[in-house]
């Protein structure tokens, strides 16, 4: 591998060759720099830039393992983390110009973890006003593009971590889902995620005045958008060890027991009357063939209500944002922020009062119908949006373009109120007459079982291959 084709490389291949030096750190963090500053200004993912004190970083790092010391499991991968969480030093922004003198007094767990395990962060990644949209773009920031097109939006709230990973700025990129914004970058680019489960990654801002509601508490959650599942499978048990600052973090391993026989598998079509489109039925077409290919048991069966589960849970959050945020938003959002707030809550009407806390307590009706059903189906196979990707500024086009972003996300922010883990990854690329558009699905799995889930990715993409080169050769073509 030569220099000015590193950027190329994922973390598993990376630290197989900084881990015995045939790579030093500072050659990946130079190569992941020049890629950065070559590909950043047409796509505007990374919104600070990192690079001197990456490559202080990677030269101590090198120096230490030069005089024997131990080598982390993420040593020298390049790394992005998302401005709405702590970087001891850095304005931990949200997306917000009002925000942008809040200088974190110390790194968040999922930085401090990353650290640790060795990887290099290289720059910080944008995400729409307060973190909450599908779309990413800010007064701040500015918007985010699309590696495959400006075509077809970054997805959000991690937008820039997908289209920074995408493009080949970093390996790993850190996100965060409320209600889908990890799986909707990935989505909207071609990358592979998993959105963790309750508890899973230990998350706190210590740059934070007030401890966060409830339903964001358990809603959400931390995790790493990849090119490939296999280094979800790397990067993922470096970023669940445990941290005290978060009280409610469950200590458990990455890999739990192995299945005792062929894992069965609901697959679903069910798009509650949302029109399903041919490209998205054939893309489930491709992942029920490669999970039964792969020794995977597929039954074609519906699971427990998922749009009353997930309809319910987003008028909650609702409920709770409308009682906590909307003064903020109100004082400090752009006129856009709010005129999309305005509309989110006529297509999820909050809950308040009494009825808030009867959906609290719903909750826990819906996450039992749900764990009773997988004793059976450990995985479930699902749309993840019932139609390709959304143009960008969608959700700004009133109700409409609200519905078609969000309202028939019911399969997304569902497994948000259940507390479960759930994987996105490409199985086909539509060649639309916009533009061509990876189209992900969604492996929701059982509570605890996120390896289970990405372990089902991977079956996938052994049959589809990683969208990234493909990515890659036609961005070289358009320059």
């Amino acid at each position: 591998m030569t220099n000015g084709d590193i950027w190329r490389l994922g973390a598993t291949e990376l630290t197989t060759l900084t881990r015995t030096g045939d790579l030093s750190v500072e050659e990946v963090v130079l190569d992941a720099l020049e890629r950065m500053h070559q590909i950043n200004p047409t796509l505007n993912a990374v919104v600070e830039d990192l690079s001197a004190a990456a490559l202080e970083r990677a030269k101590a790092l090198d120096t230490a393992r030069a005089s024997g010391a131990a080598v982390g499991p993420l040593h020298g991968v390049p790394v992005t983390i998302k401005v709405n969480v702590d970087q001891k030093g850095h304005a931990t922004t949200n997306g917000v110009v009002a925000l942008r003198d809040v200088i974190a007094p110390d790194d968040a767990p999922v930085v401090s973890n990353l650290h640790k395990a060795g990887a290099i962060v290289i720059g910080r990644t944008n995400t729409p006003e307060f973190s909450f949209r599908a779309d990413t773009d800010n007064p701040l920031h500015g918007r985010t593009y699309n590696p495959w097109g400006r075509h077809v939006s970054p997805g959000g709230s991690s937008g820039g971590a997908g289209a920074a990973v995408m493009a080949g700025i970093g390996a790993l990129g850190h996100g965060n889902d409320i209600g889908g914004s990890l799986r909707f970058p990935a989505a909207a680019s071609g990358a592979v995620t998993v959105k963790p489960g309750l508890g899973r990654v230990p998350a706190w801002n210590p740059s934070q005045k007030a401890e966060r509601g409830m339903l964001a508490q358990s809603m959400s959650v931390q995790g790493l958008i990849t090119r490939t599942a296999s280094d979800l499978h790397l990067s993922m048990p470096s970023l669940i060890v445990p941290d005290a600052r978060d009280p409610f973090h469950v200590p458990m391993p990455w890999r739990g027991e192995e299945p005792d026989g062929p894992v069965k598998v609901a697959f679903t079509r069910n798009t509650f009357g949302y029109a399903l489109h041919p490209e998205v039925d054939k893309a489930l077409d491709t992942a029920r063939d490669a999970l039964v290919d792969a020794g995977y048991l597929v039954e074609e069966i519906d699971p427990p209500d998922v749009f009353e589960c997930g309809r319910l849970g987003y008028r909650a959050l609702m409920g709770e944002v409308l009682t906590l945020m909307k003064g903020d938003i109100e004082a400090a959002g752009s006129q856009t922020i709010r005129d999309i707030f305005e509309v989110y809550f006529q297509e999820f009407p909050p809950i308040v009062g009494d009825g808030l806390i009867q959906a609290l307590a719903q909750r826990s009706h819906y996450a039992r119908e749900w764990s009773l059903f997988m004793q059976d189906y450990a995985l479930v196979l699902s749309p993840f949006l019932p139609q390709p990707f959304f143009k960008p500024d969608r959700d700004t086009e009133g109700a409409q373009g609200v519905h078609e972003v969000l309202g028939c996300a019911v399969y997304s922010y569902a497994m948000n109120f259940l507390g479960l883990p759930a994987a996105s990854v490409p199985s086909r690329l539509a060649e639309l007459p916009n533009g061509p558009q990876p189209i992900n699905i969604q492996i929701a799995a059982r509570r605890w079982r996120e390896d289970m889930a990405v372990d089902a990715a991977a079956a996938i993409e052994e049959r589809v291959g990683p969208m990234a080169p493909i990515l890659w050769d036609r961005m070289a073509q358009q320059t």
